[in-house]
């Protein structure tokens, strides 16, 4: 989360209940499955549909680099970068989210 963000007591409770949910056993497992995951970075460059990259300017977990890469290694792609916003950023700025969506939705359907 951005650190701005820290005292934002409901976005806090989303957090803390999502992991909850998840559970230490589930985190575990999550852990794992990241640490032991390939790199797909390659087969980015076949992908061929209409394709967005939305990510927040201040995510730490996914920095703007590796966005603006993945991005970049898919042709024809729209890097949308959120500013003020970290590694949730459909649940830290839901609306300038929902709104890259529709806009890029927009585009592809015209």
């Amino acid at each position: 989360m951005l650190p701005l963000r820290v005292g934002d007591e409901e976005l806090g409770s989303l957090l803390n209940a999502m992991a909850r949910s998840v559970g230490a056993d589930g985190f575990v497992r999550q852990q794992h499955a990241v640490i032991g995951r390939p790199d797909s970075r390659a087969m980015l460059a076949s992908i061929t549909c209409p394709t967005v990259v939305i990510c927040g300017r201040q995510d730490q977990v996914t920095p703007l680099e590796l966005s603006e890469e993945m991005a970049a290694l898919v042709s024809g792609a729209l890097l949308v970068v959120i500013e003020d916003c970290g590694h949730m950023s459909p649940l830290e700025r839901p609306q300038e989210v929902s709104s890259a969506m529709a806009d890029w939705l927009t585009k592809i359907t015209r």
